[in-house]
């Protein structure tokens, strides 16, 4: 399938046009960022690992009857994709406990949250990526309430299947970050990806708090062998049939 035009880069991700109005070419980079982007870096081989967690992790949903953009991986660090309207919000999915919800509430590192707490936020740089109330999210109108009460759903379910599959590759699934767009039939359907980028996660053979981290958080606090903690979930989840 030949590419077309460059129609958006984000800091992880580039989107091409293909000749079919309906599909896009997604491009994995190497680049990381934290903190909106005032932290910037590149890992080596994230593009490629990202692209093989993202794509085994999509079929897993499909597998589970979540509806993805997901198509086909086309090479190591491209895959084909649904051409989807993004609904700019950031739907947070938290397990326990950790990172700015420890911050902004003083609960303790590693606090079990039972049920799961799913959280939107704003999908906005400029504004922080604001948590948003469920008057803010009316008031905002970017997305009905069935809409939203779909998503909720549609997190809660994901969380179920990532939470199972993930405890069979040995990793705890503390918290992940999704994102959702309309098809053309205006079906909401799982976009974006899910890869050690969006998601919190700890190794559960180890103890110590800095050391069990396989996540971007080894980027963002400068924990090192970000490389290593990466390649280990594509190991870890590759090993795994869907």
């Amino acid at each position: 399938m030949s590419v077309g035009q460059k129609l958006y880069e984000g800091k992880a991700k580039i989107l091409y046009a293909t000749e079919d109005p309906e599909v896009l070419l997604t491009y994995f980079k190497d680049d990381a960022t934290a903190f909106n982007a005032q932290k910037r870096g590149s890992i080596q081989g994230k593009g490629e690992m990202n692209c093989a967690i993202a794509t085994h992790l999509f079929k897993l949903m499909i597998a589970n009857g979540v509806p993805t953009h997901f198509i086909e991986q086309t090479s190591g660090n491209e895959m084909r994709v649904k051409a989807v309207k993004i609904i700019p919000l950031e739907v947070v999915v938290r397990n326990i406990a950790a990172g700015s919800l420890c911050q902004q509430t003083g609960l303790k590192l590693g606090t079990t949250l039972n049920p799961p707490l799913v959280e939107f936020y704003l999908k906005d740089d400029a504004l922080g990526d604001p948590l948003l109330t469920p008057d803010r999210l009316r008031v905002l109108n970017l997305a009905s309430a069935a809409q939203i009460e779909q998503l909720i759903q549609m997190a809660n379910q994901i969380n179920s299947v990532l939470q199972t599959f993930f405890q069979q590759c040995g990793i705890t699934l503390v918290d992940f970050k999704l994102e959702f767009g309309t098809d053309s039939r205006g079906e909401i359907i799982l976009a974006d990806e899910i890869s050690p980028d969006t998601c919190r996660l700890w190794d559960q053979s180890e103890t110590d708090p800095d050391r069990r981290v396989l996540d971007k958080d080894r980027f963002r606090r400068d924990l090192g062998n970000v490389e290593g903690a990466y390649r280990q979930v594509m190991e870890r989840v590759l090993g795994q049939t869907v």
